[in-house]
């Protein structure tokens, strides 16, 4: 079926005179091969460079493989740092310029360490051997030192020497004592906590600055004059698993320090964190009240290092704030904000104003990286038809600077994306992308999908996206809708769905269909819904409410919440939103409508899931499809074994989006189309 697909769209191609367009080729699921995902950009010092992340994924051994990449910041080159299989990740360079940094588990180091390769020239050189690896890390202004994030075990785990024993007998037994005892891909929690540790290049000790087993700390970084080191914790909360409240904390940087609380807010307050230049002020983004954990929208915030009154800053900018970086000079403060189907860097001065968005162009823009005292930021940016790349940003300008996926895209058609506005049947005003064939042709109706993005508190925006290029080269128009609960559109949008699941979404994701079945666009008669995590769950609630959809996939989802308590990670978010089962019964039912309703439906489900998932647990699509099955609904179940919420094996990224196309084909692609008539095929 897949191959009569790709025949027909070149067809189409052929028939259009344009000698590049008819030399192009449909994306293809195994094009995930190709893919180069360009991440973590880092400016030096002089900056005359960039160092940049570049995964990809290897066919032979099935599995991914991440290397260390840099390119001049003139864009005329792009070396390969480092090739090894074991994979290296945080490039980041020394106050001085002479080292730049990585941290990878190569030649059998234990879990991740702190490389070293000199600029001058030479192989890497591995510098630390701490127990428990290093997960975070940053360079101290002096050069001398760093500060490792590092997870210490929980002391009640055997010791080395006895988990040698253990591996040639049964296992022990795994005891839980926690409130909040799951999470994804780290599995079922214990005491192992992440602590900071100093560590000093010279002679290679590490050395704990924190400790116990009560707090976890992350995000950290050094004071300007390097005799501090602000992070972020639960500390002073109480019980950390039964709340989200994090806090701003600064400790000196000498053994037997004691941390000291500089945020007290009840929100959370996050990093990463900004030291100004005098060492003044702490600059981190604050959140919404805990109860809304769910749909926070971070505001920019300021405080003093030393404790205080914080400052909101950009109060009246209704939209999600990133990352803030404070000038050279310490008037003001660079950050990225989450708009309307896009991302931009914006400014603001600390004396207040108006907020200066730095790119105008329709895209994402993020992950800023200063290096050099000129103004200038290296960072990621991608459009519709661009995978993420490194660009320099210069005077309201992007300049690429990578180039990892231009050759193959080249080489491929892609669709046509463009923004849209609908109203739903409750008057509200919904915004979304539609992405059209680029063998489309104006005035035919073409078989739609609504592909739904997780979250909630997500959206759909102007990067590129494989999931929705692949269904356009397959020949379906896509549309990609921000419901009530995404992000983007201002704090109230994204908290109307708050305790009310399956509800407002719904009444948005149809009041879209509306819309592209009223201009002439989507074939009412082949329309299919689909998504992944919170899409997937809206897909469940959305074929129990309408009937329309022909065909539908749900991924990593779930109907019947009741069961989703104490069984996935969210504990808190159903304590604080919905409360406990015993309590708010009426309320757990309400949620779990689809499940309840699942007589209702009579769309044809893929139903699937990673079979180590602590997200959205795999019962969740077994439940809908043993209800499905039962009813004599058309459905499958697909089980991905080894696999957390995100499907990251390349062949299972390549058989989940394969099985997409083929269900969506079986039923949406029944009524002979101009492509197919053309081949003389029905």
């Amino acid at each position: 079926m897949h191959k009569t697909i790709v025949v027909s769209c070149l067809a189409l191609a052929l028939s259009v005179p344009s000698v590049a367009f008819a030399q192009k080729r449909p994306l293809a699921a195994d094009d995930v091969y190709n893919v180069k995902d360009v991440r973590d950009p880092q400016r030096s010092p002089d900056g005359k460079w960039v160092a940049y992340v570049v995964s990809r994924a290897i066919k032979d051994t099935d599995k991914n493989d991440t290397d260390i990449w840099m390119a001049s910041w003139d864009g005329t080159q792009e070396i390969q740092v480092t090739s090894s299989p074991d994979g290296e990740s945080q490039p980041r360079w020394s106050p001085d310029n002479k080292y730049l940094s990585f941290v990878s588990s190569r030649q059998g180091a234990k879990g991740g360490q702190l490389w070293l390769m000199n600029r001058a020239g030479g192989e890497a050189v591995k510098v630390s051997d701490v127990k428990g690896g290093v997960s975070e890390y940053a360079w101290a202004p002096d050069g001398k030192r760093l500060v490792f994030i590092v997870t210490e075990p929980d002391p009640r785990d055997p010791k080395d020497d006895e988990k040698d024993a253990e591996k040639k007998k049964t296992p022990p037994p795994i005891v839980i004592d926690r409130y909040h005892f799951k999470e994804d891909i780290s599995g079922y929690l214990r005491n192992a906590r992440t602590h900071l540790f100093v560590f000093d290049v010279a002679t290679k000790k590490a050395e704990a600055l924190t400790s116990g087993i009560l707090y976890d700390e992350t995000a950290p970084a050094w004071s300007p004059d390097g005799t501090q080191i602000a992070f972020v914790s639960k500390r002073g909360t109480g019980d950390v698993d039964r709340n989200d409240n994090t806090d701003v904390w600064v400790i000196d940087t000498k053994p037997g320090a004691q941390p000291r609380q500089v945020t007290t807010s009840t929100a959370s307050d996050e990093g990463p964190l900004s030291w100004s230049p005098d060492g003044k002020q702490i600059a981190y983004v604050n959140g919404e009240e805990l109860k809304y954990s769910a749909y926070n929208q971070n505001k920019l915030t300021v405080i003093p290092a030393g404790g205080g009154q914080a400052r909101t800053i950009a109060a009246s900018l209704d939209r999600p704030v990133r990352a803030p970086i404070w000038s050279k000079d310490g008037a003001s403060l660079t950050f990225t904000v989450v708009d309307d189907r896009s991302q931009y860097p914006a400014r603001i001065a600390l004396t207040g104003g108006r907020v200066e968005r730095l790119v105008t162009a329709k895209g994402v823009v993020g992950n800023l990286s200063p290096g050099a005292p000129d103004g200038a930021f290296a960072v990621l940016a991608s459009t519709d038809t661009e995978l993420p790349e490194v660009a320099a940003l210069e005077n309201g300008k992007l300049r690429r600077l990578s180039h990892q996926n231009d050759e193959w895209l080249s080489k491929v058609l892609l669709g046509t994306t463009e923004d849209f506005t609908s109203t739903s049947s409750d008057g509200t005003e919904v915004h979304g992308l539609i992405v059209k064939p680029a063998t489309y042709q104006q005035g035919q109706k073409y078989p739609t999908l609504l592909r739904i993005h997780g979250g909630p508190n997500g959206q759909d925006e102007h990067a590129f996206s494989f999931e929705r290029e692949l269904f356009a080269a397959n020949g379906y128009v896509v549309v990609a809708v921000n419901y009530r609960g995404s992000n983007g559109r201002g704090s109230a949008y994204q908290k109307a769905i708050f305790a009310d699941w399956g509800g407002k979404e719904v009444i948005d994701l149809l009041g879209a269909m509306d819309y592209v079945q009223k201009i002439g666009l989507a074939d009412p008669d082949r329309l299919g819904i689909g998504g992944w995590s919170y899409g997937g769950i809206l897909t469940d609630y959305t074929i129990a409410t309408d009937g329309r959809f022909k065909a539908a996939t749900s991924g990593a989802g779930s109907a019947l919440q009741l069961t989703m308590y104490g069984v996935d990670e969210y504990i808190t978010q159903y304590e604080n939103e919905i409360g406990p089962p015993w309590k708010s019964q009426d309320l757990w039912i309400k949620i779990s409508y689809p499940f309840f309703h699942a007589d209702r439906i009579k769309t044809p489900t893929l139903f699937l899931g990673g079979d180590k998932d602590f997200n959205v647990p795999l019962v969740g699509g077994e439940q809908m499809y043993q209800a499905l099955k039962s009813l004599g609904v058309d459905t499958e179940l697909v089980i991905y074994p080894g696999q957390f919420h995100g499907i990251t094996t390349p062949t299972y990224k390549i058989d989940r989006y394969q099985r997409y196309v083929d269900w969506y084909n079986k039923y949406l692609k029944k009524v002979t189309t101009t492509a197919t008539m053309s081949q003389g095929k029905r």
